[in-house]
């Protein structure tokens, strides 16, 4: 019936930036263990309140709850809902497995692929 991927109300209360720097797996930890979950955006509403929060980190990208399944050969969102929504910018395919979705904090504020290593700000869901 199409209603899947509907969303309920969303205000930027439920949502939080975390101004430290952490690879993929350590803001997941941190995040399930302080709040809820690593943010997930699954509609344009979303991805413009979560957007307002990535304006004010201290690096150029922060993490999202999206992570790549390289036995699945998926992209899925860490609470399990429908990626529904994409805003991916344009990139060549990094060809690696270890590689999460990081949004950057400025310009049109479009998701890349990043290596979970790397280290960044992270918003959390509430």
């Amino acid at each position: 019936d199409g209603e899947i991927c509907k969303d309920s109300a969303f205000t930027s209360e439920k949502w939080i930036l975390i101004n430290e720097s952490k690879n993929w797996d350590d803001a997941l930890i941190y995040c399930r263990k302080h709040h809820d979950n690593l943010v997930s955006i699954t509609s344009s509403e979303q991805q413009e309140l979560v957007k307002e929060k990535a304006e004010n980190a201290t690096t150029a990208y922060v993490w999202l709850g999206l992570r790549y399944s390289c036995a699945l050969d998926l992209w899925f969102w860490v609470d399990d809902q429908l990626a529904c929504y994409q805003n991916w910018a344009n990139e060549t395919d990094t060809g690696h497995c270890n590689l999460a979705v990081a949004m950057e904090t400025g310009g049109e504020h479009k998701w890349f692929k990043k290596d979970d290593e790397e280290k960044f700000n992270f918003i959390c869901s509430l």
